[in-house]
C-alpha cells in the first residue's frame, strides 16, 4: 500500500514532473529559511524580555512588530501550498514564475527598511541564515533567470 504523502511534497508518482519537484525543493528551501529566522528572531526577543512558550512565540509571530517581516516568507509558502495542492499540473512557467518571484523577495540589500534589509541584517547576524540562504541561492541558480526579466 503506497504511503500519502501529502500533497506539499513530492508524491513518488506520475505527478512529480521536473517543475513540481523544483517547486516543492523552493517550498522545503523557504520553510527551513523561515524556521531558522524565526529561531533567530525567538532568541534576540528573548535576550530583551525572558523566554517564552511556545503558545508565547506563536502569538508573538502573529503579532509582534519584531516577528511581522516574516509573514512575507509566510506568506510566500502558502502560496506555493495552494498551487501544490491544487488538482492543476504545475507547469515550468509556474516554477519559473515562483522562483523569478523568490528571487526578487530574498534579494537581501543594506538600503531601505522593508523585508530586504531586514533579511540582509539577518544574514549580518546569524551563520545560520548565511547556511539556509546559500540553499536558496543554489536553487535559484538551477533555474535560470527570467528572460523577459533579465
Amino acid at each position: 500500500m503506497a504511503e500519502d504523502r501529502g500533497p506539499y511534497t513530492n508524491q513518488g508518482n506520475w505527478r512529480d514532473t521536473p517543475a513540481r519537484q523544483k517547486l516543492v525543493a523552493l517550498r522545503e528551501a523557504l520553510l527551513r529559511l523561515h524556521k531558522t529566522l524565526l529561531e533567530m528572531q525567538r532568541r534576540e526577543y528573548e535576550k530583551a524580555h525572558g523566554a517564552v512558550s511556545a503558545g508565547e512565540l506563536f502569538r508573538l509571530v502573529v503579532d509582534d512588530p519584531q516577528f511581522s517581516w516574516l509573514h512575507n516568507i509566510s506568506e510566500f509558502v502558502v502560496r506555493i501550498d495552494e498551487a501544490l495542492a491544487a488538482d492543476a499540473e504545475i507547469t515550468p512557467e509556474d516554477t519559473r514564475g515562483a522562483i523569478a518571484l523568490a528571487r526578487k523577495i530574498f534579494a537581501p540589500t543594506e538600503t531601505g527598511d522593508g523585508f530586504q534589509k531586514k533579511y540582509f541584517d539577518a544574514i549580518q547576524k546569524d551563520p545560520a541564515v548565511v547556511m539556509e540562504h546559500a540553499e536558496l541561492v543554489r536553487l535559484f541558480h538551477n533555474e535560470p533567470p527570467d528572460a523577459e526579466n533579465a
